[in-house]
């Protein structure tokens, strides 16, 4: 069998490798966003080598160019239909855009593009297509060399995980930045129902642990334990009670977990 092996980099960013093909997943690497700062390691430049780049929205914690850019481009990036048009610095790059629904065969890995229950829009008065619609939010199911990958995205809770074929590694999301989840997120129990509702070998929990608001972390220092230090416990003891037959791996940022 083909090896398997992903790299989490802090947030929603990671690197899965499926046999010979690396795809990176909602890569944000720098040290500062917006009112936002990094509490890991800065990712090393190997953080932004990859055969193929997944956007699952538009929000810049999702959506970052500076860190697309890293890439080069010639890397093949996966995003939301519209997504070139609601940020024009992405048609420097080789976009392919995608709606719920679609297959699709880039550098030799299979895509399956699925719904995201989450909003895709830019910011408040930026970032919407002509008529005031927003870019659709996404997840991806993804394999190469027969092993498999699903990342939902950032997403809430919604029916139909279980039409989602199982998978090896499941990169599932279980926390934020504060001072709130806010809707159309997972929770550590709804994410382990929703990997449970998928299957998978592996789970890594992502989405949490990263990125927190500066001086939020006095105010609100609850928030920050709910959402930023706890959720990996949470997750852990959630999974134990769904009777979730996979293994979950907690990696510190920038450590490599291969199977």
């Amino acid at each position: 069998m083909t090896h398997l092996a992903v790299t989490w980099w802090g947030h929603a960013s990671t690197t899965v490798e499926l046999g010979g093909a690396r795809v990176a997943t909602d890569p944000l690497l720098g040290r500062r966003l917006l009112h936002l700062r990094r509490a890991s390691p800065t990712p090393p430049p190997a953080a932004a080598v990859a055969d193929l780049v997944l956007v699952s929205h538009l929000h810049h914690d999702h959506l970052h160019v500076p860190s697309l850019r890293r890439f080069g481009a010639h890397v093949p990036v996966v995003v939301p239909r519209g997504a070139p048009r609601a940020v024009p610095a992405l048609r420097r790059l080789s976009c392919i855009e995608a709606l719920p629904g679609d297959s699709l065969d880039v550098a030799g890995v299979r895509v399956e593009v699925l719904r995201a229950e989450h909003d895709g829009h830019r910011d408040v008065r930026r970032g919407r297509l002509p008529g005031g619609h927003a870019a659709p939010a996404l997840g991806f199911r993804f394999e190469h060399d027969g092993r498999s990958c699903w990342y939902p995205g950032d997403t809430g809770p919604q029916p139909g995980l279980a039409a989602v074929a199982p998978v090896d590694l499941a990169l599932v999301p279980i926390g934020g930045w504060g001072p709130s989840l806010g809707e159309h997120h997972l929770d550590p129990a709804q994410a382990a129902a929703a990997v449970a509702a998928v299957g998978a070998g592996i789970v890594v929990p992502v989405h949490y642990g990263t990125f927190w608001p500066v001086g939020l972390r006095r105010l609100h220092p609850r928030s920050h334990r709910e959402l930023f230090v706890d959720p990996p416990a949470r997750f852990r003891a959630a999974a134990r009670e769904a009777g979730l037959g996979a293994e979950v791996v907690v990696p510190a940022p920038g450590e490599r977990v291969e199977r």
